[in-house]
Order: structure tokens, then sequence, then C-alpha cells
């Protein structure tokens, strides 16, 4: 699904943030990206999600080299990749149930195909009560599950989450953790940015562990 080649990325003329990463991240996988604050964990998740561009190095995500995809074509690449970023980046103007379908809405699907699915999905996350409001009224845990209720509702070919447990408790986070986990048993690569070790130790998922711009890995 994803490789890089030998990628390195500073932004403007500062250091490289990262150096010569290289793995590759196949279909059907489940890994774990943790690190330090500030080793580039972001960073790498925006590589992924073409959001940014390397300095150097190859990016190849669904077997194209994106150094040479077409910008008409990066648009239809993004939409195969679901994404909750620590920002959330949900609409202000539409409701959780709207932002949720919001991916089903994009790709031309009709809303009385998908209602019950998204109903459902927000009750499992626990947003039942909550679909009809706008995120201004929203905790900061109930913005992340929106987030992630938005990001896994098409099954996305790949799955990447920076940091989706960080502000629920451990009981909600195991849930969470068990969607992700179903939803990569029906097919969808996902990759989970994280600093909580006692989460990881509980499942045996490769480590992209990142240090001051390097990426070691682990499983």
């Amino acid at each position: 699904m994803i490789r890089f080649e030998n990628v390195g990325l500073r932004y403007g003329l500062g250091p490289e943030v990262l150096r010569d990463v290289s793995f590759n991240l196949g279909a059907g996988t489940f890994h774990f990206l943790t690190g330090p604050s500030g080793s580039g964990k972001t960073s790498l998740l925006r590589l992924m999600f073409l959001s940014l561009r390397p300095t150097r190095g190859l990016i190849t995500l669904f077997g194209d080299d994106i150094a040479t995809t077409t910008p008409a074509r990066l648009p239809l690449m993004r939409r195969r990749i679901g994404v909750v970023f620590q920002d959330f980046r949900l609409l202000d103007h539409l409701t959780t149930f709207e932002n949720v379908a919001l991916p089903l809405k994009i790709r031309g699907v009709k809303e009385h195909t998908y209602k019950a699915d998204v109903i459902e999905l927000l009750q499992w996350v626990g947003l039942g009560e909550r679909m009809y409001v706008r995120p201004l009224v929203l905790s900061g845990g109930e913005k992340q599950r929106a987030a992630i209720a938005r990001a896994v509702i098409g099954q996305p070919d790949v799955l990447l989450a920076d940091e989706p447990t960080g502000n629920v408790d451990p009981q909600l986070a195991q849930r969470l953790l068990r969607l992700f986990l179903e939803l990569n048993r029906l097919g969808t690569s996902v990759l989970i940015a994280t600093h909580d070790m006692s989460l990881m130790d509980q499942f045996d998922a490769p480590r992209l562990v990142l240090h001051d711009g390097d990426l070691d890995i682990y499983g």
C-alpha cells in the first residue's frame, strides 16, 4: 500500500526532521508508530496522506510514485485513506452526523443507503445522542470520536490515526482499538501513532519507532 525509500523531510531551510526513512506498509497490515514528542510522527503521517511532499527520497502509494502522479489524481488517492489527526478537522457548519457521513457524500453515495450505518457507528462510539449537534458544543473527546468515525465509515484502504485514544478513558480506548482491529480484519491497512506503551503492549503488532528523525522497525 505505502512504500518509503530513503525519504527525507525538512521545513524551509531548517534541519531535516526525517532522515532516510524506509519502510513498507503492506495490504491488510497493522502497525504502531511511536516515539517521543518532536520525533517526526505527525510529519510522517502527513507525508503518507500526501499533505506534504518529501524533500528527497521516493514515496510509492497504491503502486504510484507520488513524485510523478498528476495533481488531478491526488484527491482520488486521498479518498482511499482514512485519517484521524490530533486537531480533528471537523467542519463547524455540519452536524456530527454530517461530518461522519462526509466521505460517503463526497463519493456520491445517497444518504438513504448509508444513514443506518452512520447512526450505528455513532452509537457504537458513544455519540448516538450527539449526532445532530455541531462540533462547537462537543468536548475534545467527543470530537475525537467523531473524527475516528468519519475516518472509518468508508472502510478505507489505509487508516492513519494520530493519537486516536489520547482524549478518552481506558475503557473507551479499548473499544476504539477493537474498531480499528475489526477494520483491519476486513482488509484495511492500519497505522496508529501513539505514546501509550501500555496500549501497544496489549497487541502483537510491529512498531515503527522514530527518534530524532530516524526510523527503526521492531516486530
